[in-house]
């Protein structure tokens, strides 16, 4: 059987709970941190420990990006406008990437400390952003005269209402 890894569990960790997933959650967690901290064993001897450092490291340097990225315009007033745009750009991508490393390592110290994931089923009458098929979808006539599914008035489906306006 294999185990179930949440969305954002990084690629090459092995799930929880299988033979090499503490191996692999190492080396990966050894990657995201400086690599001076390969020096200290303690960090390999106990992986609860690395992923504890790994959070704070990943978090700090989300932080930093965000900072960065709120004080380039004015730290950066030498640049022409198009560089400073281009280091914004930088800044965004890199901060997604970023975002998105420090939740896996918040996934993976989660299952060091023993926690197992499930997938988790939506819940009826929970907004998908999506019509639902056989419930929020009503027949319409097309100009051609052919029938479609349009969403019925009311039925959730991930837009915001304006109002309760009267088509013609």
């Amino acid at each position: 059987m294999v185990a179930y890894t949440p969305p954002g569990w990084p690629a090459g960790v092995h799930p929880p709970g299988s033979e090499e997933f503490e191996s692999t959650a190492v080396a990966w967690l050894l990657d995201v941190v400086p690599p001076d901290y390969r020096l200290h064993g303690v960090l390999r001897r106990y992986p609860i420990a690395l992923a504890a450092l790994a959070r704070y490291h990943s978090k700090a340097c989300v932080e930093g990006a965000r900072e960065g990225y709120r004080a380039a315009r004015t730290e950066l007033d030498a640049l022409p406008p198009h560089a400073i745009d281009t280091v914004l750009a930088a800044y965004r991508k890199e901060g997604a990437r970023l975002a998105a490393t420090a939740r896996a390592v918040g996934l993976v110290e989660r299952a060091l400390r023993g926690e197992t994931f499930t997938p988790k089923m939506p819940r009826e009458g929970t907004p998908t952003g999506r019509p639902r098929p056989g419930k929020d979808l009503a027949p319409a006539v097309t100009q051609e005269g052919a029938q479609t599914e349009e969403p019925r008035e009311g039925a959730r489906t991930g837009q915001a209402r304006r109002g309760n306006k009267i088509k013609s």
